[in-house]
């Protein structure tokens, strides 16, 4: 199937999104077995059909400021990106390395990572989770600054609360060849209300996080940049503790591209968290 083409001359397709339907209640979700009666995901949820506009044409544009993500060519030296100590070893440093260098930070800690594929027998293989077919940003005004009371001994957190700091998300994918299927759609920050994001606990057996889950608005205008590469690194960011106007949180989701062969290889990436320190 073929995309689309405004009247500019970008491209586009048309895919489903899953949305929270806000009924006044807070959602959770169980990321382990959850009491029995209880879903593990609780709250409403709707698909609507957007426009996913292809974000390379705008690649000059893009600000973490402005939109909340960015696209970069970045090399790595990682062999076998499912190798726990290899990615630690190898990855940690380049990515801190990377976004130090996008944002002139002072300091970036990465404190952990994700694998997901979009292949059921790979998920099993590698331990690995499935792409999150649901519009959220990964913390909130509560969840960003206890994270880094949670990483840091409790000096150097409260000193560093004092300043500005930021989370940012790097995702790349980890096949070879491009991605084909199951990409990631990143909503430009500009065009969501503060009213869209809703609060949501993300339930471990150890402590309750939260993130935001977002609610359809028509204004909402989403990217994905097609056929990524290996080498290349998408970074999104995840809080923000300036409140000057600058995009604080990126909304992002997996979708299922309609332009993809009926056999197109399975997505696999990996997904680096880091704080940002100015």
């Amino acid at each position: 199937m073929e995309g689309h083409t405004t009247s500019e001359g970008l491209r586009y397709v048309e895919a489903e999104l899953h949305y929270l339907v806000d009924t006044g209640e807070k959602p959770a979700i169980y990321l382990y077995p959850p009491p029995p009666g209880i879903s593990q995901r609780t709250g409403r949820y709707a698909t609507s059909t957007v426009p996913i506009h292809d974000g390379r044409a705008l690649l000059p544009q893009l600000s973490l400021d402005k939109q909340g993500f960015l696209l970069q060519h970045h090399e790595t030296k990682v062999v076998n990106f499912y190798n726990e100590q290899e990615v630690q070893a190898v990855y940690y440093p380049e990515v801190e390395q990377l976004v130090q260098t996008v944002t002139g930070a002072a300091k970036v800690v990465v404190f952990d990572h994700t694998w997901r594929c979009a292949s059921a027998a790979k998920q099993t293989e590698y331990s690995a989770q499935e792409p999150v077919r649901m519009a959220h940003n990964d913390y909130t005004p509560r969840s960003g600054p206890q994270r880094v009371r949670d990483l840091l001994e409790a000096d150097e957190a409260e000193a560093r609360l004092q300043r500005r700091f930021v989370e940012i998300n790097v995702w790349r994918p980890i096949q070879q060849g491009p991605v084909e299927d199951t990409p990631l759609a990143v909503c430009d920050g500009q065009t969501i209300a503060p009213q869209d994001f809703v609060a949501t606990d993300l339930k471990y057996r150890d402590r309750t996080g939260e993130v935001y889950v977002l609610t359809f608005n028509p204004h909402h205008r989403w990217y994905y940049f097609p056929h990524m590469q290996r080498n290349e690194a998408l970074l999104l960011k995840g809080y923000d503790s300036l409140t000057d106007g600058r995009t604080r949180f990126t909304a992002h989701t997996a979708f299922d591209d309609p332009t993809a062969l009926p056999h197109a290889v399975a997505r696999e990436s990996i997904e680096i968290r880091t704080l940002v320190f100015f």
